[in-house]
């Protein structure tokens, strides 16, 4: 890379952990190749679920381009929403600020929470705040998750394992703007998750890879939830598989229409408004600290 060093901030989100690059005035648009290579723990960054750029936008406060730790582009990221909804909210000074993304405007707010005390650029004792985002509607249909053929989405026919004893099968599948399938089960120890979420990510089924939720209901109003994310592996939390999660639960009514969802990370709160039918997501934002490195 032979352009000047460029600033960055690392952020998480429930502990999904971020780059995030400010791109306003200067483009920020790696090959997949350096992606891969600032996600490299070797690179000094301390590896990355996903880098994030914030660039200008015409329609909105700003856009919100991602690419996976395996260098891959994808439409959205449910918690890296959050954590750019909170750095335009600090930069704007507004109530509410408009993100759009590959698939389509979000919008963020403050909500109540908690706040820590420290330094807000330290790493352990940096404030934690917490932000609202609206999601907007699931797409539920079968060509809009995608799928590659038609299915009813509330269960799909996909199982893992013996044809008469699978030990997966039946997920709900959604999409809240990057695909999700959500299997329903109490197997949820990392080496099932990372062998069945790798076997289930790149399926023919999905033209377009998919996310693997592998959700316990522990009650109406709880899941814990882990995910095996597409193009980024086992990650401490995933926003919109939180958010596909309570929505593929709520059509087979095994919780309502709001849960909190615990994952790895923390805990998020996600609401499927009835009456809007947006589904937004609640909880935690942390800046751990800034660097720089060399830009694309």
């Amino acid at each position: 890379m032979s352009e000047p060093a460029r600033p960055y901030i690392r952020m998480n989100g429930a502990g999904n952990a971020f780059i995030v690059v400010q791109a306003f005035e200067q483009p920020f648009h790696p090959t997949a190749d350096q992606v891969r290579a600032l996600a490299d723990p070797a690179a000094g960054l301390g590896g990355f679920d996903q880098l994030i750029g914030i660039e200008p936008s015409e329609t909105a406060d700003a856009f919100m381009r991602v690419w996976n730790a395996d260098g891959s582009m994808v439409e959205t990221c449910g918690n890296a929403l959050r954590c750019v909804g909170w750095l335009m909210l600090e930069a704007t000074d507004k109530e509410e600020v408009v993100i759009d993304t590959l698939s389509g405007p979000t919008t963020a707010r403050r909500a109540p929470g908690r706040v820590g005390s420290g330094d807000p650029a330290g790493s352990t004792s940096a404030a934690i705040h917490e932000v609202t985002v609206d999601m907007g509607a699931p797409r539920l249909d079968w060509d809009q998750v995608p799928l590659s053929e038609e299915m009813d989405t509330r269960g799909i026919e996909l199982q893992i394992g013996p044809i008469d004893a699978p030990v997966l099968h039946t997920p709900g599948a959604v999409s809240m703007g990057n695909p999700h399938v959500v299997f329903f089960t109490d197997r949820q120890d990392d080496a099932f998750v990372r062998g069945s979420g790798s076997l289930v990510e790149r399926h023919p089924l999905f033209p377009e890879g998919v996310n693997v939720g592998f959700a316990h209901v522990l009650s109406p109003d709880h899941i814990r939830l882990r995910v095996w994310e597409r193009g980024a592996g086992l990650t401490l939390a995933c926003g919109t598989g939180a958010c596909a999660a309570l929505v593929a639960a709520a059509r087979r009514g095994l919780t309502g229409r709001k849960a909190a969802v615990t994952v790895d990370g923390g805990e998020l709160t996600i609401a499927w408004d009835e009456a809007t039918n947006h589904v937004f997501m609640t909880g935690p934002v942390q800046i751990e600290g800034t660097g720089t490195f060399p830009a694309a």
